[in-house]
This record gives C-alpha cells, sequence and structure tokens, in this order.
C-alpha cells in the first residue's frame, strides 16, 4: 500500500490535536415541550454490534487471500569469472559487493468471481517474479498478472483452480457515509487473516501527489504495511474499497487510511478483462483548473474551466481541432466544466476514438470569444510512457522473515561443479552463497579495510576446528553466544594473482 512520507512524510498537516470539551448541561425552560416525533436515535448492544462484526469477517475472509511475492533478481557476474572487456580487477570488486538477493513481500487481495480474479494494489506485485496466492483455506496458488492500472494502482490476477473459489461482491461506493461501520481484512505484518474495524472518517479524499483517479475512502480501520490490496468492507459484507494508502509519521498505523472507491475498482477490472489493461479518453493536452484570480482578471462570471497550459501531442485530438495554450474549456458535450480534474474524469470516461463536442473561451484583445470544436479522443498513455515518474506513495509492504541462517550466511556444500566455478578445485569446506546486508557480519572488515566475506568464498575452519558442511557448521554456531570470539580460515580466488588465497577473518558473535 503507500505511504506517504516519501521517505519522511512531508505529513505534518495529518496530525490531529486533540481538544478538550467540557460538558455543560444546557438551560431547558419548564414549559419547553419536545415534539412526540421527534426522531430518537437506535442504539446497537456492544454485544449486537460485536455479532455483526463477526458475521461479515467470516462471510468477507474465505474470500480474502495473502499474496506473497518474489522479486526479480538482477544478473551479477559470478565470483572468479571475468567479464568481457574487464581490463583490471576493479569490475570483480564491485561485483562483489552486490548482493544477489531476491526481495519477497507480502500484500493482500481478494476473490471478485468464482473464476478465480483477484483484485489487488500494482504496487503489491509490481515487479514481481513470482506470485503465491494463499487463501483464506490455507491452500497455495500460482498466479499471473492478467492486467494492471498504474493510474489507480490497481492489478487484476488470475489462479488455476479446479472448483470455483468463494468470492465478495463490489457494493456501490457512492452509497458509503461519513460514519458508516467497515472493516480492513488482509495480511499486515505477514499476519494472514487479520480482521480490523473502523468508521468511514471522509469521502471523495484527495491526497497528495496521486492521480486525479484517485479520489479516497478515509478511514480509521487500522490499515498497516501488508494490508496493500486488502478489502474494506461495510456491515452487509461487501467490498466498498480496496485499502491502498496510509498518512503516517512513522511507516505504520496512524488512524489514517485510504481505499480506492470499490466503483473505481470495478471500472478498472472490467476494463482489464476485457481490453488487458484501461483503455481512457485522451485529448492531449495539459490543464490547469479556473481559480477565483483567473475569474477576475478574465472577468468570468464564477471560476470554472480548465485552462489548456500545454499541448503535449501536437498530433493529438485537441491540437487537430484547434485548440491552443491559454484556451478555456468551459464545457464538455453539453456538460459544464468545473475544474482540470472534472474535466480529465469526463475525458477518461469516454472511449479512446469517440468524438465529442467541447466549447472554450479564447482571449481575442480584452474579451473572450466562446468557441466550439469536435475532438475525436485518443488514447490515455500510461504514465510512464508520458515520461511521467510515478506519484504513488506505496503504503510499505511487509517484508517476510527468512529462514535462520548462520551468521546470516547462505552456505552450500562444495560440489565439484562449484569449486570449479569457483576455482577451487581440491579444496574442502562450505562455500558462501549469500550475505545478508542486514547481518553484523557483512560489516565485518579485513585490517585492509576491505569486506572479510564474498560471495564464492571457502570457509574451512571455525575456532580450531574444520569445517565439513552446512549442517555442521550451523549446528557449531548455534552454540555460540552473543559476545563469544570467532576466527574463520576461509579460502578465496584472487583474481590479481590467478590464485588461491588465505583469509582469517575474526570477529566478535552480535
Amino acid at each position: 500500500m503507500f505511504d506517504f512520507r516519501k521517505e519522511s512524510l512531508r505529513l505534518g498537516f495529518y496530525v490531529l490535536i486533540a481538544s478538550v470539551f467540557c460538558a455543560i448541561q444546557p438551560y431547558t425552560p419548564a414549559q419547553t415541550v419536545v415534539p412526540q416525533s421527534s426522531p430518537v436515535p437506535a442504539t446497537i448492544s456492544p454485544e449486537k454490534l460485536s455479532a455483526s462484526f463477526a458475521e461479515v469477517a467470516k462471510k468477507v475472509g474465505v474470500a480474502v487471500v495473502s499474496i506473497d511475492t518474489k522479486g526479480k533478481t538482477p544478473e551479477v557476474t559470478t565470483r572468479g569469472e571475468a567479464a568481457p572487456g574487464d581490463s583490471d580487477d576493479i569490475m570483480d570488486f564491485f561485483r562483489r559487493q552486490m548482493p544477489r538477493r531476491p526481495s519477497y513481500s507480502v500484500g493482500s487481495g481478494f476473490f471478485v468471481d468464482k473464476a478465480g480474479h483477484i483484485l489487488t494494489n500494482y504496487h503489491v506485485v509490481e515487479d514481481a517474479a513470482k506470485i503465491t496466492i494463499k487463501t483464506d483455506s490455507g491452500e497455495e496458488f500460482s498466479a499471473h498478472v492478467v492486467g494492471v492500472d498504474e493510474e489507480t494502482d490497481l492489478a487484476v490476477l488470475k489462479i488455476d483452480s479446479d472448483r470455483e473459489v468463494p468470492f465478495v461482491k463490489l457494493a456501490d461506493s457512492e452509497q458509503s457515509r461519513v460514519g458508516d461501520w467497515v472493516l480492513a481484512i488482509g495480511s499486515p505484518f505477514g499476519l494472514n487473516r487479520t480482521v480490523t474495524a473502523g468508521i468511514i472518517s471522509q469521502t471523495n479524499r484527495e491526497t497528495p501527489s496521486t492521480s486525479v483517479f484517485q479520489r479516497f475512502i478515509q478511514t480509521d480501520a487500522a490499515i498497516n504495511r501488508g494490508n496493500s490490496g486488502g478489502p474494506l468492507v461495510n456491515m452487509n459484507g461487501e467490498v466498498i474499497g480496496i485499502n491502498s494508502q496510509i498518512a503516517t509519521s512513522t511507516g505504520d498505523y496512524n488512524g489514517v487510511g485510504f481505499a480506492l472507491p470499490s466503483n473505481e475498482a470495478s471500472y478498472v477490472f472490467d476494463q482489464i478483462l476485457k481490453n488487458g489493461k484501461v483503455r481512457r479518453g485522451y485529448l492531449g493536452v495539459g490543464l490547469e483548473t479556473v481559480k477565483a484570480e483567473f475569474a477576475s482578471v478574465y472577468g468570468l462570471k464564477e471560476p470554472q474551466g480548465a485552462i489548456v497550459v500545454e499541448i503535449r501531442e501536437p498530433q493529438g485530438g485537441a491540437s487537430v481541432a484547434g485548440l491552443k495554450v491559454g484556451d478555456v474549456i468551459v464545457e464538455y458535450n453539453g456538460q459544464k466544466i468545473v475544474g482540470a480534474p472534472d474535466l480529465i474524469a469526463k475525458v477518461s470516461a469516454t472511449s479512446p476514438d469517440n468524438a465529442v463536442n467541447v466549447a472554450y473561451l479564447r482571449e481575442n484583445g480584452s474579451g473572450l470569444d466562446r468557441k466550439t470544436a469536435t475532438i475525436r479522443l485518443g488514447e490515455r498513455p500510461m504514465r510512464s510512457d508520458r515520461g511521467e515518474e510515478s506519484s504513488r506513495t506505496k503504503l510499505p509492504l511487509e517484508k517476510t522473515k527468512e529462514e535462520v541462517k548462520p551468521f546470516g550466511l547462505t552456505l552450500v556444500d562444495l560440489t565439484s561443479s562449484l569449486a570449479a566455478t569457483h576455482k577451487l578445485e581440491g579444496q574442502k569446506g562450505v562455500l558462501v552463497k549469500e550475505i545478508n546486508p542486514e547481518s553484523f557480519i557483512a560489516d565485518v572488515k579485513l585490517s585492509n579495510g576491505v569486506d572479510a566475506l564474498g560471495e564464492g568464498d571457502l570457509i574451512q575452519r571455525m575456532n580450531r576446528v574444520a569445517v565439513t558442511d552446512v549442517k555442521s557448521f550451523s549446528e557449531a554456531v548455534g552454540k555460540l553466544k552473543k559476545g563469544d570470539a570467532v576466527v574463520l580460515h576461509v579460502m578465496t580466488y584472487d583474481v590479481r594473482t590467478h590464485g588461491l588465497q588465505l583469509k582469517v577473518v575474526q570477529f566478535t558473535v552480535q
């Protein structure tokens, strides 16, 4: 999901300052009569409310899934093998510093039909090499991406199952009201099937640096890293939003979460199933909203309309129809334009290649001439295709925990083929395959300041005892405690001398 920090998060304005209220008994004259028809708010007992939560969680939970992704791994030249064109060992040095570790993360999603289609956030599966779906029943499936939409940060996935899957219904998010109870379901911190409750804090909420297609439902239901792509549901057990962003100063729950409304999600889902992507109309221009100052200077009755500030496509529909920079579009197919977002929404909701009618104002000396034009819409390109960096603010994904490894090292037993690859023929020991950059041993240096261990090193002895295989080495490490001294004898292939070299690695267990 998203996190408005942009690392440090310029969201000080989201910090709410609590106010202290004094309960004062109002004075009521004795003659005051309360009308018998005055509505009395209905109250729900905590027991009934709790039962409602439980029923909704049970109804929806079976359709919610955990999404585990394995990121694409950059290819790195194997240590000890010179890359073509290398004239010295400097490239080998840099290759030693590059970790070859795939990234793992956890997000959420939910089935939207019995065929196994899943809605989630695009950033959950972005650049994923492998996607694994874990269902409420504990089953696991491989999934593939059907299509994605950068503008709304949504993705549609699909699993292949030999039977129908339970799914949830997308409700009409326009019916959602501020104050309505909602539940958020997902896998925060990798904890599958977690349910949190809250209310709708606001609807149609704009957030910093998001696209015009993202007008969120704000909620105080706890949303954390790993909730990305999970459903926000009403008390009828229907999905009204997809949890996508949080406002936070810490990276985790601060009481302000945002879900993309289900109406937008439904549109994106239908488009992806039909076209493999979302096709939106496009004028080929950049727009700015008419504000009060512009209306005052240009003599407009009210601050409405969208100003053309850039011709982005010289052969685009608007340019071909004769529109120019400075024109103010005030109507679209007979509908008044409030501002730039309003126009973009209307254009985007129209299929490409359709002809539309616009009315616009063009400056003429001291006045404005009203003109009309018929424009054939193009197709709105993706953000990346428009040369724009994604402005999505991600809710951090939960990184999965890797298995415990000795000193943070991934080790393998030395085989003849590995010995040949790393030029360690005739040697014995365990081979260093990967080093966890977050482990303390990654910071251990030799006296010359070079990293003590690297990929392809062969650990032969630890504390005067020969290392024979990974299992025995791991067991020996497991007996060490914090503060114990460790001396490793490590054999490595030196590309400078083209021979084997012994390294004595010394450190204290941390």
